[in-house]
C-alpha cells in the first residue's frame, strides 16, 4: 500500500539538512530503485523553487510499504530525523487516484 510520509521542519535547520541530505537521498534512491517511490521532495517555506535562507517547512514522500508500521519505521530511521531536521513526523495511508 502507498503511504504519505511527512516531516515537519524544526527551526533553523538548513545546516543540519545540508549535512544529512546525501544519506537521505541515498535512502530515497533505494526506494526508487526498488520501484516503490512515487514522489519525494522538500516543501519550500516561501513561494519559490529556491527559498534560500527561508529554508523549508518540511519534506513529503509518497512510497509503497507493506504496512504503516513499516513506513513509520523507515521514516524513523531517516537521516533527517536523526539530525533533528524534523520537529515531528507523520505517516498516513495514501490512495493514489491520478495519474
Amino acid at each position: 500500500m502507498l503511504y504519505m510520509l511527512l516531516g515537519h521542519e524544526a527551526q533553523d535547520t538548513l545546516t543540519k539538512r545540508a549535512k544529512a541530505r546525501p544519506a537521505h537521498l541515498e535512502r530515497l534512491q533505494a526506494l526508487a530503485d526498488a520501484g516503490r517511490l512515487i514522489l519525494a521532495g522538500p516543501l519550500p517555506a516561501i513561494d519559490s523553487p529556491d527559498p534560500g535562507p527561508a529554508g523549508f517547512s518540511g519534506s513529503l514522500v509518497v512510497a509503497e510499504f507493506a504496512s504503516q508500521t513499516e513506513a513509520e519505521t523507515w521514516l524513523a530511521a531517516d537521516p533527517y530525523v536523526a539530525e533533528g531536521v524534523f520537529a515531528r513526523t507523520e505517516v498516513r495511508p495514501f490512495k493514489r487516484v491520478l495519474p
